[in-house]
């Protein structure tokens, strides 16, 4: 079993989401304490949307996140480039599409939001990725980016550090079927950019009032936009 490199060569890291696929939800609410289901609740709140919206839930893996987000009465579509994900996530009845975050399979501005949730930093070019979001989106439409983060404070940020590199491996080797793939987890999350580069990053790619707030002693961080008018 294998696990992806920081060049996240997309090939490499859909088959190594293929090799975790059947075990993904399990390890992760283990992994991340249990507040999995707690982020992805504050994701459908910061959205308030409304029903009959149309969301594109990005690198939505087992379409977990999709369907809380069609709970909220919304038409929610799974997108993510591991078949092996999406077939592990058959059971949610939501619809579920094959593809890659920069080439989109949609027309320009048919989704009222789109989401996407600790999968950004698997994007080789996430700024092509969030130009992609915003063409998809109508204008005045909304982004929802959930992602890593590093605590502010610095006992905080080597408590997280220690999490990453000691505690994380050993609970990967514990719930994983791939704990190599834990590997790229951690080293991916230290290399990530904070959240001041990453909200500069979606103001970049054609999103407006940026916004962002930190979750869990500041490991999350939950980043909101609009998609610009023009």
């Amino acid at each position: 079993m294998g696990r992806a490199g920081l060049e996240k060569e997309p090939h490499q890291v859909a088959a190594m989401f293929d090799e975790v696929a059947d075990g993904y939800d399990r390890a992760n609410t283990f992994i991340s304490l249990f507040q999995d289901r707690r982020w992805r609740r504050h994701m459908v709140r910061t959205l308030q949307l409304l029903p009959g919206h149309r969301v594109l839930d990005v690198a939505a893996g087992t379409a977990v996140s999709t369907a809380e987000l069609a709970r909220a009465g919304v038409w929610a579509v799974a997108l993510d480039f591991s078949l092996g994900m999406l077939n592990a996530g058959r059971k949610r009845a939501v619809p579920k599409v094959a593809g890659d975050a920069t080439h989109l399979p949609f027309a320009d501005g048919v989704f009222d939001a789109v989401t996407i949730s600790f999968g950004l930093r698997n994007v080789q070019d996430p700024a092509a990725a969030l130009a992609e979001f915003a063409r998809v989106t109508r204008p005045g439409g909304q982004l929802l980016v959930c992602e890593v983060s590093r605590p502010r404070t610095a006992v905080l940020r080597a408590g997280h550090r220690f999490h990453l590199r000691k505690v994380l491996p050993m609970m990967a080797r514990r719930f994983s079927s791939n704990p190599a793939a834990y590997s790229y987890l951690a080293e991916s999350t230290e290399a990530w950019m904070d959240p001041k580069d990453l909200g500069k990053t979606i103001a970049g790619a054609g999103w407006t009032s940026v916004a962002w707030r930190s979750m869990t002693f500041g490991v999350v961080a939950l980043h909101h936009a609009i998609r610009d008018e023009h």
